[in-house]
């Protein structure tokens, strides 16, 4: 009897996926688009702060936001709420974005027309960090209710983002959470991570954060 053929059918998925994704990001540099993939895990206070990011952006840029989740459009009806332009992706169970969903996302906002849209990836911090969506940027929001040793637990999310937002630094006194443990640890999985300490409910560290992002985006269109 012939040997029995195995096939990896989750490498080939994500082979096809990477090389979707550098086109969809050479379609955006060329259309001068700057997208941020948004991850983290639900309760981190995501749309809290990506709300506040827009609201110091949105006077310099035209922004827009592309929505994830699993069967709801609450966070998409805050944001249009806050007078920026949205589109719900409802991913009817899957636990990520990849680059073509995100391709359809942009095509929907009408993409060409901004100069900076966030992508609020599905919550958690597992499936998101092994799909690339085309982003420009990748960016993860840690909140300090979770602890300090998350990137022990979830190494590959660490790994990936070229930003770490460590936000609720207003319950630090609140918690064991340890600051210097947390950047020992991304220190050996990622050193060039750029971090920022923020509250979403205080504003804290948030101008930090979008002046960083502002000049990113300065630097990008240029």
């Amino acid at each position: 009897m012939d040997e029995i053929k195995l096939i990896e059918i989750k490498e080939s998925i994500l082979t096809d996926n990477d090389i979707a994704a550098e086109q969809l990001r050479s379609r955006l540099k060329a259309e001068k688009t700057f997208v941020v993939n948004l991850m983290s895990s639900p309760g981190a206070g995501k749309t809290t702060l990506l709300l506040q990011t827009l609201a110091a952006l949105k006077q310099t840029y035209k922004t827009g936001v592309i929505e994830a989740d699993i069967d709801s459009m609450v966070d998409a009806e805050k944001i249009r709420a806050a007078g920026i332009e949205s589109v719900q992706l409802r991913t009817g169970g899957f636990c990520h974005l990849d680059s073509n969903m995100v391709k359809q996302g942009l095509e929907a906002l009408g993409s060409e027309g901004f100069d900076l849209v966030f992508i609020e990836n599905v919550g958690n911090l597992v499936c998101p960090a092994e799909f690339d969506t085309g982003a420009i940027t990748n960016v993860m929001i840690l909140s300090v209710p979770e602890g300090d040793d998350k990137p022990l637990k979830y190494p590959l999310m660490f790994s990936t983002c070229d930003v770490l937002v460590i936000n609720k630094t207003d319950m630090l006194s609140l918690s064991d959470f340890n600051m210097n443990t947390l950047y020992g640890h991304i220190s050996r999985l990622n050193p060039n991570m750029n971090i920022f300490e923020v509250s979403a409910k205080t504003g804290d560290g948030v101008k930090q954060w979008a002046d960083w992002l502002k000049q990113q985006v300065s630097d990008f269109l240029q």
